[in-house]
């Protein structure tokens, strides 16, 4: 369906198409249930976690959440990068249009400036997020693994630091480091389990230093899959180093201060690790073998180790 663009009360809105349209309109009346709904259908992990959130700030979570999740698919549904410059755009304007008071009428902007009022969310790390992922469109491919843990820490890490703000825990550097390490462990994660999808898509995640050592050539991973040459063995060295990311955060609560254990207060921010620690765990016992059909497949198990990890106060 054509892209064309919209608008939307005073605002230019980013390009959409008449069903996004006639959906983002419904959505202005409703904008925390239309945030809520987009977290269901595209973030299911971060949708068990939200009922553990206290009922004052569950607005604000899906908010952030929703605004995660929309950037983040901006590379998949834009034709080509100067479409997707023109959504993030939009979406640093919204940033700058909250100090005036005068949010663009886009559900997830009327959510996100709701949650801004309310938490006093900073918003240098919302933008941080946007020139992430604009830079992402430029440059999808990482070279070395530095390179794509800074994109993770700027993504992930950054969104987990705003969660924090909610608690009014952010200004602990204990916490953000904490989840820095969770955030970085949080996207290597998920770009393994999506391996598949972006190989279908011709694109190469794992970055070029660890394919180059493995002799791995991307061509035959986009053609062969798991069959390429020593695709298992790239994918076992970035699995590798995401535990190592959730293992430095874990160890982050071992000191005396905490006992082993996560603050209650914040607890629901580090459950975002026991997705994280699942999935690495179910990629090992395929034998590290990323297009496996059932990695692709919603574990049963998951909605009771999120509720475990709540009350044993771990992830």
């Amino acid at each position: 369906m054509t892209l064309t663009l919209r608008y939307i009360g005073n605002f230019r809105c980013l390009p959409l198409s008449r069903r996004c349209l006639s959906t983002v309109e419904a959505g202005i009346e409703r904008p925390d249930q239309y945030c809520a709904d987009l977290v269901r259908k595209k973030d299911y992990e971060s949708f068990l976690v939200s009922p553990f959130y206290p009922t004052e700030l569950r607005p604000a979570y899906f908010a952030l959440k929703a605004f995660s999740v929309e950037l983040a698919t901006v590379q998949d549904n834009v034709s080509n990068p100067m479409i997707g410059q023109m959504r993030m755009q939009f979406w640093r304007d919204a940033i700058k249009s909250f100090s005036d008071g005068s949010p663009p009428r886009h559900p997830i902007a009327l959510a996100l400036y709701d949650a801004c009022q309310r938490a006093h969310l900073p918003a240098y790390h919302l933008k941080r997020i946007i020139d992430a992922r604009e830079a992402e469109l430029y440059t999808s491919v990482h070279l070395t693994t530095d390179s794509l843990t800074a994109h993770a820490e700027a993504t992930s890490s950054t969104l987990l630091y705003l969660l924090l703000s909610l608690f009014s825990a952010s200004s602990s550097s204990t916490l953000s480091h904490a989840a820095s390490h969770l955030g970085i462990s949080q996207t290597l994660a998920t770009l393994l389990r999506a391996l598949p999808f972006h190989a279908a898509n011709s694109r190469m995640i794992i970055p070029a230093e660890i394919t180059a050592k493995h002799g791995v050539v991307q061509e035959d991973v986009f053609r062969k899959g798991g069959d390429a040459r020593g695709i298992e063995d790239a994918v076992f060295e970035l699995a590798t180093l995401a535990n190592d990311h959730l293992q430095t955060a874990r160890g982050v609560f071992k000191d005396n201060e905490f006992e082993g254990k996560v603050p209650r207060a914040v607890m629901p921010v580090f459950m975002a690790g026991t997705p994280v620690a699942n999935i690495l765990g179910r990629l090992e016992m395929a034998n590290f073998n990323a297009f496996e059909p059932r990695l692709q497949v919603k574990d049963w198990k998951l909605p009771w180790r999120v509720w475990k990890s709540y009350f044993v106060r771990m992830f």
